[in-house]
């Protein structure tokens, strides 16, 4: 059966490079996007903002899971070495958390969007930058394994083939 997969590239991925982080930079973007649309809609009263934001974070609730996908795929072609499987695991962790919690967010939004398209309460705000606070450690958790513990670059790759890491 393992004779039908793709070979792994010097990446160590069947693809040429890791599709994990672009989709996941559109879930970033989209949700930093749609809470600031959302402030801006409360303090200018321009309801279109609220639109914009509606549709951010509506798209951004998909991506997400597309996001974590392709992250599942590729950790577990990473082999991570010790030092690198606790940053890993917690990453894992806060992303599945974290693809409930926007999906949670957008359906409250939704029931908001649905009684009043034309306002959004203080606490639902609040919680937008509690988000946006949350995603921003999922982003610097990213940042590590990718800049400091090198997964699927080269160096790391063959490092992990030679027995080295």
């Amino acid at each position: 059966m393992l004779e039908y997969l793709p070979p792994l590239n010097d990446h160590n991925l069947p693809y040429p490079d890791t599709i994990h982080p672009i989709v996941v930079h559109f879930v970033i973007a989209m949700v930093l996007f749609a809470v600031f649309c959302d402030i801006l809609g409360y303090f200018t009263r321009n309801v279109r903002f609220y639109e914009v934001g509606w549709w951010n974070l509506f798209f951004a609730t998909i991506s997400i899971f597309i996001a974590i996908i392709f992250g599942q795929i590729e950790a577990g072609l990473a082999e991570p070495y010790s030092a690198a499987e606790a940053t890993l695991n917690l990453h894992t962790l806060l992303g599945w958390s974290l693809s409930g919690i926007i999906a949670a967010v957008t359906a409250w939004r939704y029931v908001l969007r649905s009684n009043n398209p034309k306002e959004l309460p203080i606490p639902f705000l609040g919680v937008g930058i509690l988000l946006v606070g949350v995603v921003c450690v999922q982003v610097y958790l990213g940042d590590l394994l990718v800049w400091v513990y090198g997964l699927h670059t080269v160096p790391v790759v063959e490092a992990m083939k030679q027995g080295v890491l």
